[in-house]
């Protein structure tokens, strides 16, 4: 069985364990071997790197996107996208949400991860239309939390809804890292019972130390894609090692 790998160290592993510093200088001489690596995609903007780059970094973010496809010519390139918040911390209209999205898409962005943290799936379907009318991979996102109400069959329910959606793929976001091993092997088991059409991936922190035997037991459940990072940027409040998941 082949598992996919998300690399993460451009993105989620460098915001979770330098506040998303790294200038685009620190790491344009790696880029063509990322490249050959073999990863199913590289999580290289969207979440807080758009921010990052203006606040703090001087840079353009779309300078740097152009910039990073102009090296990475093999391997998917991936963003997450806050849904109607976009990359910004507010709601933006429909119509900017759209011109948005085909300004990435034009720029060289594959692969759009679109949640809403609250699981409200009106503010995802937009940028769920919009990636599909630019002939891109949209991959839409259940938020896990655990309470009364998130059960299985919950969560069942949402990537139905997600499939009936047109998603191309769909990532569970473990965001807090507190998704336990026995917990992912039930949540993905049931997906997979439940005979979702499209590919499934998982996504977790090793925040609170579970993160590796999370994604194993994940993959003896089925599921088709994980999120790692490369070692130097990898455990903490990041994703599991890489290498060590890929080892295993």
């Amino acid at each position: 069985m082949k598992v996919n790998i998300t690399e993460t160290v451009l993105r989620d592993a460098n915001q979770s364990l330098i506040a998303t510093r790294m200038p685009f200088s620190d790491f344009e001489d790696i880029l063509e071997k990322l490249d050959d690596a073999g990863y199913y995609s590289l999580e290289c903007w969207g979440g807080a790197t758009f921010d990052s780059c203006l606040r703090y970094l001087n840079e353009d973010p779309w300078e740097r996107l152009r910039k990073i496809k102009a090296k990475v010519k093999k391997t998917p390139l991936q963003m997450l996208l806050r849904g109607q918040n976009l990359l910004g911390y507010k709601h933006y209209p429909d119509d900017v949400v759209r011109l948005f999205i085909r300004k990435s898409a034009e720029n060289g962005m594959d692969i759009f991860r679109i949640f809403d943290a609250l699981n409200d799936f009106r503010n995802i379907e937009i940028c769920i239309d919009e990636v599909k009318k630019c002939g891109k991979h949209a991959q839409g996102c259940i938020c896990y939390t655990t309470s009364p109400v998130h059960t299985l069959e919950k969560y069942v329910e949402m990537c139905k809804e997600l499939e009936g959606m047109g998603v191309d793929s769909i990532a569970i976001k473990d965001m807090a890292g507190i998704c336990s091993p026995k917990e992912a092997y039930d949540l993905v088991k049931a997906i997979k019972d439940a005979k979702i059409s499209v590919p499934l991936f998982f996504h977790t922190h090793h925040t609170t130390g579970m993160g590796p035997m999370t994604l194993m037991k994940a993959i003896e459940a089925g599921v088709d894609g994980i999120d790692c990072a490369i070692s130097s940027f990898a455990g903490g409040t990041s994703q599991p090692c890489t290498e060590t998941m890929a080892y295993t």
